[in-house]
């Protein structure tokens, strides 16, 4: 109030209000939470200030807050109650104090939910060649982090080394709880064909999961396989053309007549020299009879080139 000792006397008065910037009370404000999955949450965020401050929660990865079966960006109030908390839920949380008077203040809430692993396996069955180089992947998810290896033939931990190799690739969120495990097995044998397991533990649970590596024949191979069987088939078909009698007779003749000469030749001398061998086997006895058995072999001649003459007509 301002007043003048005069006559009368005069005064004004005028209210002074002094403004005060917001200021979170660590005291009364919720810090990093872990909850396990599927239980209630509450989180507050206390702040003084002149004019009393407003308290807003958002999310600091720009996430829907899920409450329930609803999903806002962003809710006011000192309290921020979440329902059977999931994965889904999991970040950190923006409790953002204003009053008008800058400047605002906010604080950082982490919220962990933890859970026992789960393992997704985007291929069960993966086929590869030998000497490929293959890379088997499990995608994890887990919190607080799992202790992960690579199992072969259900007990034989696999390490790196100059065959397999082992890695590890966590998302880039600072609060991701997905992890993907890989396995780089390089130039496939055939022993390196069968099941590989990746497995997962933590404080709350394991987990595994397998992959069947079965083995596909390489294009090459099947590509020259095709062409022998290609190869085959012409040629069964070059068989069975010759043995098919052709129709006209001229070319019969034609085809037959030089080979038939040359057999009739052959078959001519091989008779001669049974004939000599006969001849040769008869016993002095039989000599008298020698005129009979000149006609025997002549005979037999005769039916030998009869029948080889038939069988070419």
């Amino acid at each position: 109030m301002c007043q003048l000792n005069t006559a009368p006397m005069i005064s004004q008065t005028r209210h002074l209000e002094v403004v005060v910037p917001p200021s979170i009370n660590e005291k009364q404000t919720s810090s990093d939470q872990n909850v396990r999955e599927g239980a209630d949450v509450n989180l507050r965020c206390n702040a003084s200030g002149s004019p009393k401050p407003t308290i807003k929660w958002r999310r600091e990865d720009d996430k829907d807050i899920i409450l329930g079966s609803k999903r806002v960006p962003s809710i006011e109030g000192e309290f921020l109650k979440l329902k059977r908390t999931s994965r889904l839920s999991m970040g950190a949380y923006l409790c953002i104090a204003s009053n008008g008077v800058l400047p605002s203040v906010s604080k950082r809430i982490m919220l962990n939910v933890l859970f026992a692993p789960m393992i997704l396996i985007p291929s069960q069955l993966i086929g590869a060649s030998t000497g490929e180089d293959v890379t088997l992947v499990c995608n994890l998810e887990s919190y607080p982090r799992s202790v992960t290896y690579w199992v072969i033939a259900r007990d034989i931990v696999i390490i790196t080394n100059n065959k397999y190799k082992v890695m590890y690739e966590p998302s880039d969120l600072p609060a991701s709880y997905k992890t993907k495990m890989k396995l780089l097995i390089r130039d496939l044998r055939p022993q390196d064909f069968g099941s590989y397991t990746c497995v997962a533990k933590n404080s709350l649970g394991e987990t595994e999961g397998t992959i069947k590596l079965y083995e596909k024949p390489r294009l090459g191979i099947a590509d020259s396989t095709e062409y022998h069987y290609t190869e085959t088939k012409v040629k069964e078909n070059e068989i069975t053309s010759e043995e098919i009698r052709p129709v006209a007779d001229n070319i019969k003749l034609e085809r037959k007549e030089p080979r038939q000469e040359t057999e009739r030749q052959q078959m001519k001398a091989n008779i001669q020299h049974t004939a000599i061998t006969k001849i040769d086997e008869l016993s002095p006895s039989t000599s008298a009879t020698f005129e009979k058995s000149l006609f025997i072999i002549a005979a037999y001649s005769a039916y030998l080139l009869h029948h080889h003459f038939v069988r070419y007509v």
